[in-house]
């Protein structure tokens, strides 16, 4: 995928740098092939926490048709407790039913018994087709052979096992420095359809060798997540499976207590690694080439935030940002329809800076240069409507011919 922080939108903390391969101190992961995608390729990983003060965060999908893992996540998961992950990919064992919660049950039992921990501690993902059972059987006897596998260099083999429909691997590992030292944080992710704020078809687990309480992992992740994968669209499309795992190992001893400027810094480099996934996975949504980034400022939450999922959801946007045309008046058009039965909107747009229409009607501007800067794979779109001191952020793919070839042949 893309470089570190390639993109304007997500710049590199100072604090934070970019390093190789490999997990945090106290974490080991591995991978295997258990037959469920048809291409032979991994499709069951197992990552796990082994630090002396580990703690965790979760958040998932709030689909009213959430999968059975998300259910067991639920149910039987220890809050802030969970210190393994099982994860597979081909299959998302949801619309399943009961039979589909007790594989999951026995998902993450074959898992704990393995690890040698309860099944309380150990989270259990899954993701791909929904509708199919899990070949349970075989998924039990491969979990004995991954857990033996299990290495601080697994995280590429994590990374690997959770693809679906992406193009490559989604991860980051990066070093942060924080007072009394220097703690590590990376994190693998997958996601590239059904994709839309509110999270997404996505999984993503992180992790960090510092030390904090649950409480503390819980309000990062809650924050970042709310910065990155709760703004993002690909198609509007409310994932059954999505999950986002932060757990930490406390096995670098640099602590992090709560209010407190390693929590502030350690927060700032957890938010740029999971800005800068959630923008892989809309670069790598299905067929897409361009990236946007629509900012609605204005005088109340709720109402920029609206306007702001109905310009990113828009067809006729997301296909006008496919063909790089700077048809400003598809976004008035969905400006409109987010606020209708207005008297006289007025809206002003601005395309990379460039200001198309004010006040609701259109301005003269430097079309080449407007053509120019919309051709661009990363294109921004500004929206200012009356009043202010609110703001919402998102970043949404184009809408593309392969994007319908891809979900149009999904099962076949």
């Amino acid at each position: 995928m893309s470089s570190a922080y390639a993109s304007k939108w997500v710049p590199k903390p100072d604090h934070v740098t970019v390093k190789g391969s490999g997990l945090p101190l106290g974490f080991r992961a591995s991978a295997g092939t258990v037959g469920i995608k048809a291409s032979g390729r991994p499709d069951l990983a197992i990552l796990t926490c082994d630090g002396p003060k580990a703690a965790s965060a979760i958040r998932q999908t709030r689909s009213g048709a959430a999968a059975a893992p998300v259910q067991v996540n639920r149910e039987h998961c220890l809050p802030g407790g969970v210190t393994g992950v099982v994860v597979n990919s081909g299959n998302a064992n949801a619309g399943t039913g009961e039979e589909g919660y007790q594989n999951a049950i026995r998902m993450q039992s074959a898992a704990a018994a393995a690890l040698s921990t309860e099944p309380a501690a150990v989270a259990v993902c899954s993701t791909g087709v929904i509708g199919n059972q899990l070949d349970i059987e075989s998924i039990e006897a491969a979990i004995p052979t991954v857990v033996a596998g299990l290495s601080a260099e697994g995280d590429s083999a994590l990374a690997e096992a959770i693809l679906t429909t992406d193009k490559g691997t989604k991860r980051l590992e990066i070093e942060v420095q924080l007072e009394g030292g220097t703690v590590s944080v990376t994190a693998q992710a997958k996601g590239a359809g059904m994709i839309q704020p509110a999270f997404a078809t996505l999984l993503c687990f992180v992790q960090t060798d510092a030390e904090m309480a649950a409480e503390t992992c819980d309000l990062l992740l809650g924050a970042t997540v709310k910065r990155s994968f709760e703004r993002i669209s690909v198609d509007g499309q409310l994932s059954t499976n999505d999950c986002v795992v932060l757990m930490s190992s406390g096995a670098s001893g640099v602590k992090v207590e709560p209010e407190s400027e390693n929590e502030l810094k350690l927060g700032e480099a957890i938010d740029s690694l999971l800005r800068h996934l959630a923008l892989e996975i809309v670069s790598d949504g299905e067929g897409a080439v361009r990236v946007g980034r629509v900012v609605v400022e204005g005088g109340d939450d709720s109402l920029v935030e609206h306007v702001a999922r109905t310009v990113a959801g828009s067809p006729l946007v997301k296909t006008a940002l496919h063909g790089g045309d700077p048809n400003w008046g598809r976004i008035l058009q969905a400006v409109g329809m987010a606020l209708p039965d207005q008297p006289r909107l007025v809206v002003d747009i601005e395309i990379e800076g460039m200001l198309v229409c004010s006040a609701g009607a259109a301005v003269d501007c430097d079309l080449d240069a407007l053509s120019t800067a919309a051709a661009g794979s990363e294109v921004e779109y500004l929206i200012r409507l009356p009043g202010s001191g609110s703001a919402c952020e998102l970043f949404f793919s184009d809408l593309s011919h392969q994007y319908v070839t891809i979900n149009s042949e999904y099962t076949t």
